[in-house]
């Protein structure tokens, strides 16, 4: 078990290093002058010479490779803003714990309401409650994010007056941003769980627990659905990683100044130390929920501890043998 958890940690830090790499790469080779935006339309040449010598612009991409990756993961440095010349870290430390509300309280809507959603339409299959589930998931995937973000300011904020509109100057001001968010990872979890639920029951020792005669409650909340938590489980954590990543769309229609509405002015403005840097703390949230879903795999998924103990047995018995020979 050990080996496997070692494993799995091994592996999270070449993913975030290729991210890293990646990022960078590709706004190197994009179209398009930092130094432009930072001096200005009427900036001359000499003017944009000094701008990129300022910033390092006019050293080699290996240069500029290796001094992005020595100070982003030796010095948890991620430089300063071209624009606002504000330290990246400082700026990022202080947006994300809005963002990491926001999208923590959206994914708890989603896996409250979406996962007995869909245990419930998967246990009903084919009846008027299955129908309406799948109804009513198909409807909350269907709808972009933007579009109900602003039907629920216009009734909510305007029409109705009960909640505020954007910002996020108290608790209130997070109940339409987290329910417009959470809608698209709650149709998910309610087809995931549909899926599963449909998967499981019709499995053999589902069939003979009902042949004992156990009640259907309890075949349904002790035995299948304890087994098909394992792919609701990978889906909710995906989802959860990209909405703690920072929803760009739900921060500026809500305007939240949190890490999504940073990453869509940078981009605008080519900025390109806080794309990257955005980009790597994405790499690193999805890393540590993937990693911390494969360690708890670990635990409580019996093929897995059987594979890696056989394993282990196998090594002990060849490491006895070669000592008696």
């Amino acid at each position: 078990m050990v080996r496997y958890v070692m494993k799995r940690i091994l592996q999270f830090i070449p993913v975030v290093l290729f991210v890293a790499f990646l990022i960078f790469t590709i706004l190197y080779f994009v179209p398009g002058d930092p130094a432009r935006s930072v001096a200005g339309e009427m900036a001359t040449e000499e003017q944009l010479a000094m701008v990129r010598e300022q910033l390092g612009l006019n050293k080699p991409y290996i240069v500029r490779l290796g001094i992005f990756m020595r100070n982003t993961f030796l010095h948890l440095d991620f430089g300063t803003s071209y624009i606002t010349g504000v330290k990246i870290s400082d700026e990022l430390f202080r947006r994300l714990p809005r963002t990491l509300i926001l999208g923590l309280s959206s994914w708890l809507i989603g896996v409250v309401i979406g996962i007995p959603l869909g245990v419930t339409a998967g246990v009903n299959q084919n009846k008027f409650s299955d129908r309406i589930c799948m109804f009513l998931a198909l409807i909350e995937v269907s709808m972009p994010q933007f579009w109900l973000g602003l039907l629920l300011v216009l009734l909510f904020s305007v029409r109705l007056g009960w909640l505020p509109s954007s910002g996020l100057d108290t608790p209130w001001h997070y109940v339409l941003p987290a329910i417009a968010g959470a809608f698209n990872g709650l149709a998910s979890n309610a087809r995931q769980a549909r899926s599963a639920m449909l998967e499981v029951i019709r499995s053999d020792y589902i069939t003979t627990a009902r042949a004992k005669g156990i009640s259907r409650n309890k075949v349904i909340y002790k035995h299948a659905l304890p087994n098909a938590l394992f792919p609701i489980i990978t889906t909710s954590s995906v989802g959860l990683a990209h909405i703690c990543g920072g929803s760009v769309v739900i921060e500026a229609v809500f305007g939240i100044p949190g890490v999504g509405m940073y990453l869509k002015t940078a981009v605008g403005a080519r900025d390109y130390p806080v794309v990257q840097a955005r980009v790597v703390i994405l790499a690193v949230i999805f890393a540590a929920i993937m990693l911390a879903v494969d360690i708890l795999y670990a635990f409580i998924d019996p093929k897995i501890k059987a594979r890696y103990a056989g394993t282990a047995k196998r090594k002990a018995r060849v490491s006895a043998d070669d000592s008696e020979k």
